[in-house]
């Protein structure tokens, strides 16, 4: 089984097909052919013409992304998302996401309310029309919607086509209107069922299990920092989130209101309330170049990350794009020309690079495009070239204007930029170090790497396990064909405080890039892989169940999301899950991973059963070992996956970080589930 972890979530998953994500069973992949399949007739009668909604329904992967955990909220984003559109066009500012006790979603807003009238085309109304035509709705039609976040035409009707049960409910006119929906076909007429003087729009869904087969939970944490980065991305809208199944201390349902009256400038502080501050104010800037609404919000701070992120009429353009190419040029063409001019640069024997000028910055740029073009369909990277330049003169006029209103500020980040080149230096005679240890060492791999016999990266995987002993014992239990084991010595360095040459030169680093195969990077983007090197497509963290080996975890994950962040984006990385406990008696022997699974081995075994707890993986045998976590017919291992790349960047500088109360308040309300060893 495949457990994907989105940092906080657990997911099933399941593997990616030609046209969506097909489940498979490496025992049942034999097909038996009847004589009819033998011998198929290809007729005019073989061709199947699917409507809209019945393709949706037969590939809801091509329009919602997957069928797990992901596309299962995709769906509430794409409701919310017309709510937003409202908001951006200035008919809407109060938005309210619930999810209700039997899994459902309501959402609701005080916007214009979808039009109900008689559409001339189609012969119904167009909120039916919207809700039940591919690639029907408002924001095709420059006039009502300038700018708009979902422009595939998938939307609401999609989310209709993939529900049980959805109901519509309208507030405009003076009336009240609604129709209800099966499957995504409506049950009756739009009819009208009482009256009044509110406007808006109440959206209110079901999941279809059918289609979501592998969970139709919601999580209140992935709604959540979706709603407040949304928020963040549209000032002075108020988006509140309840959870009708749970209740808070005073028996309501749990409740959080989302409203950022400053946008961006309270994003970039939410985002790094971790981190020391380098300057104490935020940069930002707010306006129109080249008919191009522009937001940026920029501050340095004392660490050594490049934090940038980027959006597009509110989506995460993670991939970034000609707005994020935009930024840097503004960023390093002032930067750099100010630093010439004050004098600062002149000591310097090396040319000073851009990536210089972004040590330590956390910035967000966030653009509002009327018709934008992206590279794919995912809707991850921008490809707009308009963009590039009012980007790039926006940030270049913000930055000189704060660069000469705040001296004292600017000093601090040139002097910054100039130790940053010198320790990138420094970090290219570490690579160079790397690099000629892997030649001098005959195939670059580490002298504790157990490799495997196969030399196809499909089917080997790596384990990269806490300790000799652990390693040990590993080695004893794998499966020599295609399972590699790697001990690492202790904790690895904590990269999220160690500047980069340190990272290089620290050896089980090191020992992660070669066993790896991948390159260290060049001088000019010192984190570049070369995925097409990567000798394991399966990179196992094992730890052992306990406080010391959760840290180390997180102590590697953090270095694959700082510097090997393609890895988990392509879903080469795992955490395997040993089991917490053994339960026998007499001959039987049963593994619980959690303490609820224990007890109710217990209770099943009766009096006299006994408990083992596995403190660390060298408690168990080669044979338990291969039985429990490596064995992978009958082994559970989590996917890391990033849902949210500025959460999961906020939440590895607060675990990480210098900080010490945000992360206390983090472990005060996540330590609930935690088993602390005395």
């Amino acid at each position: 089984m495949l457990i994907t972890s989105g940092l906080g979530t657990l997911t099933n998953t399941s593997i990616p097909g030609s046209f969506g994500y097909i489940c498979k069973n490496a025992k049942t992949d034999n097909v038996v052919m009847s004589e009819q399949t033998k011998n198929p007739q290809y007729s005019a009668d073989s061709i199947q013409a699917l409507e809209g909604m019945e393709h949706v329904r037969m590939r809801p992967s091509m329009y919602i992304g997957d069928v797990g955990t992901r596309g299962l909220h995709h769906l509430v984003y794409e409701v919310v998302d017309n709510s937003i559109d409202e908001a951006m066009g200035g008919h809407c500012d109060s938005i309210t996401v619930a999810i209700n006790k039997d899994q459902s979603i309501t959402v609701s807003d005080n916007g214009r309310g979808i039009p109900v009238g008689l559409h001339k085309k189609e012969g119904v109304s167009a909120l039916q029309v919207v809700m039940t035509k591919i690639g029907a709705g408002g924001k095709f039609d420059k006039d009502s919607y300038k700018v708009s976040g979902g422009l595939h035409g998938v939307g609401v009707s999609c989310v209709n086509a993939l529900s049980i049960r959805l109901k519509a409910t309208v507030y405009r006119e003076g009336k009240i209107w609604q129709q209800e929906y099966e499957r995504g076909k409506a049950m009756y007429p739009v009819k009208s069922i009482g009256d009044s003087k509110s406007n808006g729009t109440e959206v209110t869904f079901q999941p279809d299990p059918v289609i979501f087969t592998q969970t139709t939970e919601y999580s209140y944490e992935t709604l959540a920092n979706r709603m407040r980065e949304l928020s963040y991305l549209n000032k002075g809208i108020t988006i509140t989130l309840i959870d009708h199944r749970n209740l808070d201390e005073k028996g309501a349902p749990v409740t959080e209101v989302f409203k950022s009256e400053k946008g961006l400038e309270e994003f970039i502080l939410f985002l790094d309330q971790s981190r020391e501050p380098l300057i104490q104010t935020v940069i930002s800037m707010e306006g129109e170049k080249n008919g191009i609404p522009v937001e940026v919000a920029m501050i340095y701070n004392t660490g050594f990350s490049e934090n940038l992120h980027s959006y597009v009429n509110n989506i995460n353009t993670h991939e970034g794009g000609t707005h994020l190419s935009g930024f840097r040029r503004g960023l390093t063409s002032t930067l750099k020309k100010y630093a010439d001019s004050s004098g600062m640069l002149d000591k310097l024997k090396f040319e000073i690079s851009g990536d210089d000028f972004r040590e330590g910055l956390t910035a967000i740029v966030s653009v509002k495009v009327a018709e934008p073009q992206f590279e794919g369909q995912t809707k991850t990277k921008l490809g707009n070239r308009e963009v590039t330049s009012a980007v790039s003169q926006a940030v270049s006029e913000m930055l000189t204007d704060y660069l000469e209103e705040n001296p004292d500020d600017a000093k601090r980040i040139v002097e910054k930029v100039v130790i940053a080149a010198t320790a990138r230096h420094a970090a290219a005679k570490a690579r160079e170090m790397v690099q000629r240890k892997n030649v001098m060492s005959g195939g670059g791999l580490p002298g504790k790497l157990s490799d495997c016999s196969s030399q196809d990266p499909a089917e080997c995987e790596v384990y990269l396990v806490e300790g000799d002993s652990a390693g040990g014992t590993a080695k004893q239990g794998r499966d020599r064909n295609f399972q590699a084991i790697l001990p690492l010595r202790g904790k690895i360095l904590n990269v999220e405080k160690a500047m980069q040459h340190k990272v290089f030169e620290n050896e089980e680093i090191r020992n992660i890039y070669t066993a790896l195969g991948v390159t260290v990077g060049t001088e000019e983007d010192a984190k570049a892989l070369n995925l097409a090197k990567l000798r394991y497509h399966k990179v196992i963290i094992m730890c052992d169940a306990d406080v010391d080996g959760s840290h180390i975890e997180t102590l590697i994950l953090t270095f694959f999301f700082r510097y090997m962040r393609e890895l988990i984006e392509q879903g080469y990385v795992y955490i395997a899950t040993p089991p917490l406990y053994l339960v026998k008696k007499g001959s039987k022997k049963q593994y619980a991973w959690n303490d609820q699974q224990r007890d109710q081995l217990i209770t099943e075994m009766g009096q006299g059963a006994g408990v083992q707890r596995y403190k660390g993986l060298g408690e168990m045998n080669a044979e338990q070992l291969w039985d429990t976590t490596m064995n992978p017919e009958f082994r559970t291992l989590r996917q890391v996956t990033i849902d949210n790349a500025t959460e999961a960047d906020r939440i590895f500088s607060m675990l990480m970080g210098d900080e010490v109360p945000p992360r206390r308040e983090f472990i005060e309300k996540n330590a609930v589930y935690a088993n602390i060893d005395a």
